[in-house]
C-alpha cells in the first residue's frame, strides 16, 4: 500500500469547502427535541459476568422516536462518587456483542456505556440488539443509502439521534457526573462520537439536563467534556465517495451508478451529516487520529474534520497503517490525554 492521498504538510492545513444545509440547525434542534420530548423510560438490569471489578449491566435507553437503544454499562466497583464516563460507539456493521469486547475503558476507572448501532451487529464481532424498525425506500444492501432520498428518513439521522440519547442517559446516571462525560469511537464510531458532541446541546434538554457547549475542561450542562475520534468515517462525502473504491462510502457510489438522477438529492440528504459540518458545532476539546494509508476513510477526509473543530484538537497520524490506524496504542494515548483533562 503506497501513500495516495494529500502530503502530511498539505493535510494539516487542509480546510476544504463543505455543502451545509441552511437549517443545519433547524433541522437538528427539532430532531433532537423530539426525541427527548417522548419520555420513554430507560431500564437496566445488573447481569453476572467474569469482570472481577466491573458490574455490568444490560440496558436499553430510549432513541430516536423513542425506539429502545441496547447498550452495556460497566461501572467500576467501589467508586467512592460520581465518576467520569465514556460513552462509547461502534464501527460499521458491528453491535454492542459481549460485555468483554469493549471494557477497557471500564477498566482504567471509567463508568463506560458501549452503544448498540440500530439495525447493525451482524457483519463481525458477537452482534448487536438493537432492531431498527424504521422503513425507507430502495437501497443498497448496507446502510449508507438507507433514506438517503430525505433526510428526515435517512438512516443516521435515527443513529445520530440515538448518540445523543446516550449521552442524555450517561449524564442522569447516579454514578456519574454530567459534567465529565466524553465520548468516543472508531471508524463508524468516531463519525457518530463527532455528531453526538455536536449535537448534545440542541433541543430541549431533558429533567437535570441543561443546554449548552463545552469548552477545555469539564462541560457545562448540555455539552460533552471530550471528544474522542479514531480515524472517523462519515466525513466530507463527496471528497470520499470520489477518491475510495473501498465500502462503505461504496455503497453510495453503487446507488448513484443505478440513481443517475439523485446526485445532487443524495449529496443534499448527506450534507446534514457530515463530519465537517458537525465538527464546526464541537467546542470541547477533541484527540482525533488519522492513518495515511486509509482507503476505508481517506486521511483528506479525517482532516477535514479535524481541521473543522471548533475547540481546542490534539491530532495523531499514523503514517504507515491502514483503516486499523493505532488501535490499542491510540487508546493508551486517549487515557492519559482524557486523566490530564479532567484532573485525574
Amino acid at each position: 500500500m503506497a501513500l495516495f492521498d494529500l502530503p502530511l504538510d498539505e493535510l494539516r492545513t487542509y480546510r476544504p469547502t463543505v455543502r451545509e444545509p441552511a437549517d443545519f440547525e433547524e433541522f437538528w434542534t427539532e430532531t433532537i427535541g423530539e426525541a427527548r420530548a417522548v419520555g420513554a423510560a430507560a431500564s437496566s438490569e445488573v447481569v453476572e459476568g467474569h469482570l472481577r471489578d466491573v458490574e455490568i449491566r444490560d440496558v436499553r435507553f430510549p432513541g430516536f422516536a423513542g425506539d429502545p437503544v441496547a447498550a452495556w454499562l460497566l461501572v467500576p466497583r467501589g467508586l467512592d462518587g460520581p465518576a467520569p464516563a465514556v460513552v462509547q460507539y461502534l464501527g460499521y456493521g458491528g453491535g454492542r456483542g459481549l460485555p468483554y469486547d469493549n471494557c477497557l475503558w471500564a477498566c482504567a476507572g471509567f463508568v463506560q456505556l458501549v452503544m448498540d448501532t440500530r439495525g447493525q451487529g451482524s457483519s463481525w464481532g458477537s452482534g448487536g440488539a438493537t432492531p431498527d424498525p424504521h422503513g425507507t425506500g430502495p437501497a443498497v444492501p448496507g446502510y449508507m443509502t438507507r433514506g438517503i432520498d430525505d433526510p428526515r428518513d435517512y438512516y443516521y439521522r435515527r443513529v445520530s439521534t440515538d448518540a445523543v440519547r446516550a449521552v442524555d442517559h450517561v449524564r442522569e446516571l447516579d454514578e456519574v457526573d454530567p459534567a465529565r462525560v466524553v465520548v468516543a469511537g472508531i471508524s463508524q464510531g468516531g463519525g457518530i462520537a463527532l455528531a453526538a458532541a455536536a449535537l448534545a446541546g440542541m433541543g430541549d434538554g431533558p429533567a437535570g439536563v441543561g443546554r449548552g457547549t463545552a469548552g477545555a475542561g469539564p462541560s457545562p450542562a448540555g455539552g460533552v467534556a471530550a471528544v474522542l475520534a479514531d480515524v472517523p468515517f462519515l466525513c466530507h462525502f463527496e471528497r470520499a465517495v470520489g477518491m475510495t473504491d473501498a465500502d462503505p462510502y461504496g455503497e453510495i457510489v453503487r446507488y448513484l451508478a443505478v440513481h443517475r438522477g439523485a446526485v445532487e438529492s443524495v449529496f443534499s440528504t448527506l450534507s446534514y451529516f457530515d463530519g465537517v459540518n458537525m465538527a464546526r458545532r464541537v467546542t470541547a476539546p477533541a484527540r482525533v487520529s488519522a492513518a495515511l494509508l486509509d482507503q476505508t476513510c481517506p486521511p483528506s477526509t479525517v482532516f477535514a474534520a479535524a481541521n473543522a473543530l471548533a475547540g481546542p484538537v490534539e491530532m495523531d497520524v499514523y503514517p504507515f497503517n491502514q483503516h486499523e490506524g493505532g488501535q490499542v496504542v491510540q487508546w493508551e494515548k486517549q487515557v492519559s490525554w482524557v486523566k490530564g483533562l479532567l484532573g485525574l
